[in-house]
């Protein structure tokens, strides 16, 4: 029996991996959640998992059935992270925003393996994680669908022959729009996404692209790959999820339906392919078109590479404007195209140069950054 430890749970990646677990009741026990406001969801889920400790938000009553520890907030967050039942425990970190980064370092600390689907603890912080991982012998593993293929199409192969990675992107809700018809795209329009059912500040990171260009700084610290070898490509269908280029030429793709209990599923169970996916690809008929991802047309994914190419704290600076200009978009403070401005603002401050690469920086500035952005506009 492996414990299971879920920060996000009541999310769309949290209740998917509940999903999981239910059919494999048999090799996971759930010993700790962290869940949002909905107390009604809350409720039905601790009853149905009955973990030993839970996180809340914020401090309500719950009458419940039997009495765990409930902890409360960010410490909670970290209480979840660092306690222990299993030899054998996962953290699978489906937060959103800079807050996943802390629970992911205490989670290695702890000596639990990582599911990671919290973009943001790589982006900001993958050199510092990636030394965490080797130093307590944990194993991470992508929960991401563009990770988990990559990954796949790595098995068996020498890194040392991969030419580069492609990933996949569907082009999000505003794909077919040109940039002037962007101007006035409301925040119900963005939320819309074609493919995928996501929360709200993923759905708006895929209309910008901004979260493709998150993608690329992940796969960089997750394979080892040079950045500049990492490709992203077009691809409506959101069928192929990732494909590895060999210098031989061939290409190899991990194709599958947009359903993401599949690659859950395999993160839990790594290196196991026995889930049964409630969407079965059929292949007859099937018809895959990708086109060039034009970043004059989503120049968030341009900002991505330039500010992994600064390298030290300017992830964190790209992250930290990202998630207050989404923030403030979907609160009404700003417009879509706004979003943009924002981050080149603040990636393009040299200022930045002289700060140190540590956590301590990352979570200090990141405040920074984010309390300063959401001041001035609500002025």
């Amino acid at each position: 029996m492996k414990g299971v430890y879920i920060v996000g749970a009541s999310g769309s990646i949290g209740t998917q991996t509940l999903d999981v677990i239910r059919e494999y009741h048999n090799e996971f026990k759930v010993v700790g959640l962290s869940l949002g406001r909905d107390l009604i969801k809350a409720k039905q889920i601790i009853e149905e998992f009955k973990p030993e400790i839970i996180c809340l938000r914020e401090k309500k009553e719950l009458d419940l059935s039997y009495k765990p520890i409930i902890v409360y907030g960010d410490e909670g967050l970290l209480k979840v992270a660092s306690y222990h039942k299993f030899d054998k425990e996962v953290f699978v970190n489906a937060l959103v925003g800079i807050s996943g980064l802390m629970p992911t370092v205490v989670a290695i600390n702890s000596k639990k393996d990582i599911a990671l689907a919290n973009k943001e603890t790589l982006v900001v912080a993958g050199d510092i994680i990636k030394s965490l991982i080797k130093d307590k012998g944990v194993q991470l593993t992508p929960i991401d669908s563009e990770h988990s293929a990559i990954l796949e199409c790595l098995q068996g192969e020498n890194k040392k022959d991969v030419k580069r990675l492609i990933i996949t992107a569907s082009g999000g809700s505003f794909r077919d729009k040109t940039r002037e018809e962007l101007i006035d795209v409301t925040k119900e329009m963005a939320l819309a996404h074609p493919n995928w059912s996501m929360g709200s500040k993923i759905t708006i990171d895929s209309a910008t692209m901004m979260n493709k260009g998150f993608e690329v700084i992940e796969a960089h610290h997750l394979f080892d790959i040079p950045y500049n070898k990492i490709d992203t490509i077009l691809h409506k269908e959101s069928i192929v999820h990732s494909m590895v280029e060999y210098d031989d030429g061939v290409i190899k793709a991990a194709i599958g339906s947009a359903d993401m209990h599949t690659p859950i599923a395999y993160a839990l169970r790594y290196p196991k392919h026995e889930h049964i996916t409630n969407k079965p690809l059929n292949l007859i008929g099937l018809n895959l078109h990708f086109e060039e991802l034009s970043m004059d047309r989503y120049p968030c994914l341009e900002y991505a590479y330039y500010a992994v190419s600064r390298g030290g704290v300017y992830p964190a600076v790209l992250n930290a404007s990202n998630e207050a200009a989404v923030w403030l978009f979907l609160n009404d403070r700003i417009k879509f195209l706004d979003i943009e401005k924002i981050i080149y603002d603040e990636i393009h401050n040299d200022k930045y140069e002289s700060y140190d690469y540590s956590l301590d920086t990352i979570i200090k500035i990141s405040n920074q950054i984010m309390n300063s952005i959401k001041e001035r506009y609500e002025k």
